[in-house]
Parts: structure tokens; sequence; C-alpha cells
């Protein structure tokens, strides 16, 4: 039929590439301040400051820990399938919080665009909360998995956007929730 079932190989492809080459380019994308804000700009045209606000605050304390109760206290669906994802936000908070301790990481140096909750850059807690749901109830519900997944991404990028963040602290974060998610689901 023409077509190989075998995977090409491309000498110059990233997969190819040796780590050691990749780590300056990592590093200076981890320890850049913000992609899209420098010190007093205005938001980048991409929406009215509240949605990015509202998106935000969905990996917030209030509405990632509602998410777990609200469905353990009505029971929409089987209590078994919320209480991975409760513990999976609870573990995930324990270490972000262990590692913000200890790593004492000062938020970026640009003007915020919201009130940052505490003085610790690294790792975010709202992108590692919103994923951890997100995954979470994505592995429960597949049919929304790519919409709960998504939003949950879009939760660490407004983290950057909005001043409260490196991108590596957003990138971390979510490494931290999807390995929580992958542990508890084996």
């Amino acid at each position: 039929n023409g077509y190989s079932t075998a995977p090409k190989t491309n000498e110059g492809s990233l997969m190819n590439a040796r780590l050691p080459e990749l780590m300056p380019a990592l590093r200076k994308l981890y320890d850049k301040p913000g992609l899209w804000l420098q010190e007093d700009t205005p938001l980048p045209r991409i929406g009215p400051r509240e949605v990015l606000i509202a998106v935000t605050h969905a990996g917030g304390a209030v509405v990632t820990i509602l998410s777990v109760l609200l469905p353990l206290v009505l029971a929409p669906w089987p209590r078994a399938t919320t209480v991975p994802v409760a513990i999976a936000l609870t573990l995930s908070h324990l270490v972000v919080q262990l590692i913000k301790r200890r790593v004492n990481r000062e938020r970026p140096p640009v003007l915020p665009h919201i009130p940052a909750p505490d003085r610790f850059s690294f790792p975010s807690g709202h992108a590692t909360a919103a994923l951890s749901v997100g995954l979470g109830y994505g592995l429960a519900f597949p049919a929304l998995a790519p919409w709960l997944v998504g939003a949950a991404l879009l939760v660490g990028w407004s983290r950057v956007v909005l001043g409260v963040h490196y991108p590596g602290d957003v990138l971390v974060g979510q490494a931290i929730a999807s390995v929580t998610v992958g542990v508890l689901a084996i």
C-alpha cells in the first residue's frame, strides 16, 4: 500500500537532540519573567481582564476544593469517581507547599495584574490544582477530557499572563499534577 508502519527517524529532530544542548534554551524559558508582559505594560489584547481573572481563579482553592467536595456530598456520580481526584488534589497541594517553602522563589519582577496569594512563586499552586482536577476528572470522563485538561492548561497560562508566575513555575506545577494523577491511576 506504500505506507510504512516503521517510525521515521530524522537526524535533526528534537527527539534526537541531546538534552545538554537543549538545557540553555530550556533555562532561558524557565527564567523568563513573563511571556506576554513587561513591567507596567497593559494586558495583551486577548480579551477582557475579567475573563483572565475568572480563568485564573478557576485554579484557586475555592473552585478546586468545591469541585471535589460538591460531588462527594451531592453524589451526581459514584463517589469512587471523585475520591481519586480529591486525593490527587490534596497530595499535589502538599507537594507544592513543601517545595514552595523549600525553594522560596520570589514572584516575577513585573507589575502583576492581580494580587498574588503569597510571596512564593515556584511552583504554581493554581496550575497544579487545576490540572490535578482536570486530569483526574478527564480520566473518569474521557469525553470531557479535552475540555477539562484544556481549561486547566488555560489556568496555568493565565498565571503567567497576569504576571504572578514564571512559565517554569506553571510547567513544574503541571508536572506535579500529572505525576500525582498518573501514580494514583496506576
